[in-house]
């Protein structure tokens, strides 16, 4: 198994992506540390993960305390020995669909505010354990946003440049220590909305952007998402992953 005897902290993870991830990483191996700011739903991850011969352990945390995710990473080692990998699926609270010119300043700084903080929060967290073990890697989550001018993203597509920032200049810092930073960037993902058919009408702008006719799967983010974090993808850092469907084309 790529993962095996690894130690994964999984932020959101009882969300549609950050619970893919969570469970692929689990069935390759990994011990898989679930954090969110809701235990039940965590818990519900955590039951199906080790339901199915995995490894799990659920925490309550707010990825915009600072203080709470370090005590939280020192647990992870204390326990586990290392942290090996670290995943961020938070999601953040975001306004669509309003021209830039028509938006309130508020609803145009949030989601850039609420990303840059929690990936911040989380990355260098990693990273400070990381680098004393000078193993491990980072696993960033950014979208197709970060790249298109077409939609009306309010401030979403800047958060999500944002992180793709952070990605490389993360990864120049924390490369010779041995750790790498990589980052996933698909397009809409449907199966994160519940009841989402994948042929809904109201996507067919967005699938008519795409080179393969389609928008990604989840099952597709969270293998490359395991691929980014396992000994596979070792010669990679700095690097933005294109899960776009060819909507984006580097």
């Amino acid at each position: 198994m790529r993962l095996n005897d690894k130690n994964a902290v999984v932020y959101g993870a009882a969300g549609s992506i950050g619970g893919a991830v969570a469970r692929a990483f689990a069935r390759e191996g990994a011990h898989v540390y679930l954090v969110g700011r809701t235990e039940k739903t965590l818990e519900a991850v955590a039951d199906e993960i080790i339901g199915g011969g995995g490894r799990a352990t659920v925490a309550q945390v707010d990825v915009h305390d600072r203080a709470s995710v370090a005590a939280h990473a020192d647990q992870v080692v204390e326990q586990g020995g290392s942290l090996d990998i670290s995943f961020n699926a938070v999601n953040v609270n975001e306004v669509q669909d309003i021209p830039l010119v028509d938006m309130e300043l508020t609803d145009f700084m949030t989601p850039i505010i609420e990303s840059a903080r929690a990936h911040f929060i989380t990355a260098t967290a990693a990273a400070r354990r990381m680098t004393a073990q000078r193993s491990g890697a980072i696993v960033l989550l950014s979208s197709t946003a970060a790249g298109e001018s077409r939609h009306r993203m309010g401030g979403f597509n800047i958060a999500c440049a944002g992180v793709e920032a952070l990605t490389r200049s993360l990864a120049g810092e924390v490369g010779r220590q041995g750790v790498r930073v990589v980052c996933l960037r698909p397009n809409f993902t449907p199966e994160t909305v519940p009841g989402l058919a994948a042929d809904d009408p109201e996507l067919q702008p967005l699938i008519a952007d795409t080179r393969l006719g389609r928008l990604p799967r989840l099952a597709e983010l969270a293998e490359a998402a395991v691929f980014a974090a396992s000994d596979g993808a070792g010669a990679m850092t700095g690097a933005i992953l294109n899960l776009s469907c060819g909507a984006l084309v580097d």
